[in-house]
């Protein structure tokens, strides 16, 4: 069984995601009647106001809830999450270490989805032990896997994954805005530079899924003396590189100051 503390957004895309995919063994801890009627009648799952219940009957411990209620959960079950058992952590900030000094388990995962999740294209970072056997840490890839890609990396990278892909939609879709605002600028009005925008963007996407390199994209579309040269000229005039250089920089610095 696996066990959701916590059932909010990024809960219910992975619930939905493994739901999909036939598991439905699942009980979910959330303190909203409102919420744990709709996740129940939703997925046809199990829901309790009690992590205690919840965490006594899961062999994987997902820790679906904001750092800033962690360590009261921690304090709360950290005795129930015993040896045998598997703790996952999606809240931001929240250490391999700082997990490891509240829960008796040493099989502790360090997992950084993004916002994708909402519609299974997330890409999820996991950061974990060695004591996981191959069994083990291929159910909780499983789990991600189920609305996304998912990559392993050592833990001592993942405030540069918060910062590009943990944050990454954040910037993304404020260039969209931008490239919105100026094409309404340009006398379109807005839901049509809305419409063209979104769909660039869902095109220039599926086109670099398909194994084009951002590179060789820029190449394609630019001819010499033609309009995208004149407007990426701006772009280099300005010095967009090391706009977003020191964005994620900033982004990085902050997950470092957060980190516990």
């Amino acid at each position: 069984m696996i066990a959701f503390i916590g059932g909010g957004n990024m809960a219910e895309a992975l619930i939905r995601g493994i739901s999909q995919r036939g598991f439905r063994d699942i009980i979910v801890s959330e303190p909203k009647e409102e919420r744990r009627d709709y996740l129940r009648d939703r997925f046809s799952i199990r829901t309790t106001p009690d992590n205690k219940e919840a965490v006594k009957e899961a062999e994987i411990v997902v820790l679906a809830i904001k750092p800033q209620v962690m360590e009261d959960v921690l304090t709360e079950i950290g005795g129930l999450i015993s040896e045998e058992k598997t703790a996952v952590s999606i809240a931001a900030g929240i250490t391999l270490g700082y997990l490891g000094s509240k829960i008796r388990t040493k099989k502790l995962v360090r997992a950084m989805p993004n916002i994708g999740a909402l519609v299974q294209e997330s890409m999820t970072v996991l950061s974990l032990c060695e004591c996981f056997s191959d069994s083990d840490i291929r159910v909780v890839r499983d789990i991600f896997m189920s609305v996304g890609k998912v990559i392993t990396l050592p833990e001592k990278y993942i405030n540069a994954v918060t910062a590009l892909s943990g944050s990454g939609p954040a910037f993304i879709a404020l260039f969209l805005e931008s490239m919105i605002e100026a094409g309404a600028g340009l006398g379109l009005d807005r839901d049509t530079a809305s419409e063209l925008a979104i769909q660039t963007l869902i095109g220039t996407s599926r086109l670099l899924a398909e194994g084009i390199t951002p590179s060789k994209l820029r190449e394609m579309v630019t001819s010499p003396g033609g309009t995208t040269e004149a407007g990426l000229r701006v772009f280099s005039e300005r010095s967009l590189g090391s706009i977003v250089w020191e964005a994620l920089k900033e982004a990085e610095k902050r997950a470092k100051e957060l980190a516990r």
